[in-house]
């Protein structure tokens, strides 16, 4: 599978159909290198896209992850010699070992790949709006996490949105808030023309639109899945994560910001709920 060129020194590297596990990346071309955004999560992704990134011929500088999630964050070892960006969230998710267990339970078509992760990584903190290179610009924004970076690459009219983003693919907000991501995508949906999302395919201000109206839809269900009106997502991967979302938006509704139990026990995790 190849990088696909979005523009002079801007690629983006698919996995698609999107889904939890499956995300995507980027490659920046700069004056003194590459910046690589996000690196995927196990050794039957990043090893490919790492393949691609080296066939550019420029050694990787940086690493800009835009969340500390495992799907966005697994492959970062293999850039050993780049500094590494991410927000502070990222920081602290990254300090922690890996919940191998959780990984397994919650995406099992990977299960005997999450053995070796290496995820502990020194990360250079960008909590605020920086130009990081003469090429592109990382934005802080709250909403999939507490804290996840957006990359945006001025000169292309390309932003790299990861777990900000989810096109064609339900998004996962067992950490987030949906109602605050909702409101947040106003600003993605003015900064580039083509979005990169963490999972799905490539898209614009309409697809970011209609990821809005779904976060939205979340919140006013009120804690019932079935409440979720027809919309564009009618045909979206991964409508299971409804309940996940719903729960989510309805706690925080509460001013409870707990982890969703529907969440937890998809992940097997010991003060789950029993059925």
């Amino acid at each position: 599978m190849p990088l696909e060129q979005l523009d002079a020194g801007v690629y983006a590297w698919l996995q698609l159909p999107g889904s939890v596990g499956r995300a995507n990346a980027g490659v920046v071309v700069d004056e003194d290198g590459l910046t690589v955004v996000d690196t995927l999560m196990v050794p039957s992704q990043w090893r490919g896209f790492g393949d691609a990134v080296a066939q550019l011929g420029r050694p990787v500088h940086r690493v800009v992850l835009t969340s500390g999630h495992i799907d966005f964050a697994g492959g970062t070892s293999q850039f050993r010699l780049a500094a590494v960006y991410g927000s502070s969230v990222t920081s602290l998710q990254l300090d922690e070992p890996p919940n191998v267990q959780a990984y397994r339970r919650f995406m099992p078509e990977y299960a005997a790949e999450f053995e070796d992760l290496e995820t502990q990584h020194e990360i250079q903190r960008e909590d605020a709006r920086e130009r990081l290179t003469a090429a592109l610009e990382v934005i802080p924004i709250a909403g999939y996490t507490p804290a996840n970076l957006i990359v945006l690459v001025p000169a292309a009219g390309v932003l790299f949105a990861g777990g900000m983003c989810a096109f064609g693919v339900t998004p996962l907000a067992f950490q987030g808030d949906p109602a605050g991501w909702a409101d947040a995508l106003d600003l993605v949906a003015d900064l580039g023309h083509t979005i990169v999302p963490g999972h799905g395919p490539i898209g614009s201000a309409g697809d970011v639109r209609a990821l809005q109206a779904y976060l939205r839809a979340c919140v006013e269900a009120g804690g019932d899945p079935e409440a979720i009106p027809p919309g564009p997502w009618d045909n979206w991967q991964g409508r299971h994560l409804d309940s996940i979302n719903v729960e989510r938006a309805a706690l925080l509704a509460q001013g409870d910001d707990r982890i969703p139990s529907s969440f937890l026990a998809a992940i097997g995790a010991p003060d789950a709920p029993s059925s």
